[in-house]
């Protein structure tokens, strides 16, 4: 199962976004953002809920509480 890190990576990079654009929507530097990407800091739940509003997800998807279509077909 992804980790919320890999997730926001993946939706970011689907969009073609680069980390700036996103750092700027939720008000913080790249250099921020970058580490939540990576796993380094922990991702706040008001920016949590900025991306969910942003890329129109559920939270519960990027925390991992519901798999990807793909995860619970590699389950069964």
């Amino acid at each position: 199962m992804k980790h919320y890190n890999d997730r926001i990576r993946d939706l970011r990079e689907a969009r073609r976004l680069t980390q700036k654009q996103v750092a700027e929507m939720l008000g913080i530097r790249q250099q921020v953002y970058s580490k939540y990407e990576l796993g380094v800091r922990s991702l706040p739940i008001e920016h949590l809920m900025k991306l969910c509003r942003f890329y129109e997800i559920s939270s519960d998807w990027v925390l991992g509480l519901v798999a990807d279509d793909s995860e619970q077909e590699a389950d069964n």
